[in-house]
């Protein structure tokens, strides 16, 4: 069983940037492919970033965020820089023993994150 809490969200100005944090409990941590999801009001839940050993990205945040991993402190990052409206949304983490990008490809999730960038 892994557990899962964000932290990092936050009001920014378009252009903006945050990073969030995902804290993991669980021996077999570095096992996980880890990932973020987000979702915004009235919308389905969507991949974002995802990492194995190397990240993969969502074609509408590719070059703007990173997402990158410690195994060593169990935790997993989510650098997003030149921040859009259209990036505001609740922002979880969220691991699986496989790779996928599809929520229900996921078998642990934190609570989320809110994400706000005013225009």
């Amino acid at each position: 069983q892994v557990q899962l809490v964000e932290s990092g969200g936050g009001l920014v100005q378009a252009g903006g940037s945050l990073r969030l944090s995902c804290a993991a409990s669980g021996r077999t941590f570095s096992s996980y492919n880890m990932a973020w999801f987000r979702q915004a009001p009235g919308k389905e839940r969507e991949f974002v970033a995802g990492i194995t050993w190397s990240g993969y990205y969502a074609d509408s945040v590719k070059g703007r965020f990173t997402i990158s991993r410690n195994n060593a402190k169990n935790m997993v990052y989510l650098q997003m820089n030149d921040l859009k409206p259209d990036d505001t949304a609740v922002y979880h983490c969220a691991g699986s023993k496989t790779f996928g990008t599809r929520p229900n490809e996921y078998e642990f999730w934190g609570q989320g994150t809110q994400v706000t960038v005013s225009s």
